[in-house]
């Protein structure tokens, strides 16, 4: 369910995604200053404003980002630099708009996607990497350790910046919420 969500936190969410999208696009990470920054401020203020009820809404967002995202991480599906990324952003706007946050950059993430394996002209094998992704999940096997190309760590792999994507799903939540309210 979604909660308030204050202008200055607001804009905190916008300065750290905007900030992580260009770094993301320019260097292809995501500094850990940027993270660590946006983790306290999003705790700090949190708190500040909604006393020990902010305290646990920071702490459920961040909770709620890392428990989808680290399995992410561990697969090898995503970077470090993006789970932590989402984290923080969980700790600004808590785990009710996390979770619509995350829906909204999935969705966008998804076409952009598509986007790039259309450019790339990789639909074809991006279809068959799904299929045997979802095969090795099935056996309980990590899909990395049997195809390089599936491990977001190698040259193999096409990769898209995460960071970037999650400034545009961040961006689109905040939209929507201008226009729709809440």
């Amino acid at each position: 369910m979604s909660t308030d969500l204050p202008k200055v936190l607001q804009v905190l969410l916008v300065l750290i995604v905007v900030t992580a999208g260009i770094y993301d696009l320019r260097f292809r990470r995501i500094p850990n200053w940027l993270v660590l920054t946006g983790v306290v401020l999003g705790f700090g203020l949190n708190t500040f404003m909604f006393e020990l009820v902010g305290l646990k809404r920071a702490a459920l967002g961040m909770g709620l980002a890392l428990l989808i995202y680290f399995p992410l991480y561990a697969l090898r599906a995503m970077g470090a630099g993006d789970a932590k990324l989402m984290a923080a952003v969980g700790s600004v706007v808590g785990a009710g708009n996390w979770i619509l946050l995350f829906f909204v950059t999935a969705i966008l993430g998804g076409v952009t996607a598509v986007i790039v394996l259309l450019f790339a002209g990789r639909i074809r094998k991006t279809f068959w990497n799904v299929g045997w992704i979802m095969s090795e999940v099935m056996h309980l096997r990590a899909p990395y350790k049997s195809s390089e190309e599936l491990d977001v760590r190698s040259a193999k792999g096409l990769r898209m910046p995460h960071g970037a994507v999650i400034a545009l799903g961040s961006i689109a939540f905040l939209a929507g919420r201008a226009i729709w309210g809440k």
